[in-house]
């Protein structure tokens, strides 16, 4: 070709099936805005506050290290997990520790959500632009069944129009992917630090 198309070129080329594309796109932009967004704003920082509430607890000073977990702030996450191990102490071993984990699920059942819209972007936007590409080189295929005089440029010009949605298709499911690869990266991290410092402040626990 002699010059190259623009965005908007390309998208009109692509056929209806861009549509779809263009609806996949926006969506996973904007989910992982929102969830960088709210991981950003939540603070997933764990061993300062689980030093705090052990030097507490080391001094004999349970009530304390309550009322600081529940001075801090709700962004600040594993403070509401530790303060209901806490809470949960006078019971036992067992029920503390199943009162963190239930706390711990709830808050990384809320830092996941949309992660499940990303894998099915990824999976969807693929399929969609090979559905696009299969419909595009029907349509190739059929005006040179039709054409009296075929040529190679009437061929390569069907097919190269036909692959936009494949390109663009992949292009989606890229960017979601790597997305959802950080952001679960982020999230396995927190829960780690999160349960070794429940495992961490159960044996100060247990001394009360």
């Amino acid at each position: 070709m002699e010059k190259g198309f623009s965005l908007i070129e390309l998208f009109k080329l692509g056929g209806p099936f861009m549509w779809v594309l263009l609806a996949f796109s926006v969506a996973t932009i904007a989910i992982v805005i929102e969830r960088c967004i709210y991981l950003a704003w939540h603070d997933c920082e764990v061993a300062s506050i689980r030093d705090k509430v052990k030097s507490y607890l080391r001094e004999g000073k349970k009530h304390e290290a309550e009322e600081f977990l529940a001075s801090c702030t709700h962004k600040q996450t594993v403070a509401t997990i530790l303060l209901a191990l806490l809470q949960n102490a006078k019971y036992g071993e067992n029920r503390m520790e199943r009162a963190a984990e239930a706390e711990a699920q709830e808050r990384l059942r809320r830092m996941e959500n949309g992660f499940n819209y990303l894998t099915s972007l990824s999976s969807l936007a693929p399929l969609t632009g090979f559905l696009g590409t299969v419909s595009g080189m029907i349509g190739a295929f059929q005006s040179i069944a039709v054409a009296t005089d075929v040529n190679a440029q009437l061929v390569a010009g069907g097919i190269y129009e036909a692959l936009i949605t494949t390109v663009f298709g992949l292009i989606i499911a890229i960017v979601a992917l790597v997305a959802y690869n950080l952001l679960i990266q982020k999230v396995d991290k927190f829960a780690a630090e999160a349960s070794k410092a429940i495992n961490d402040l159960v044996p100060e626990l247990i001394e009360f």
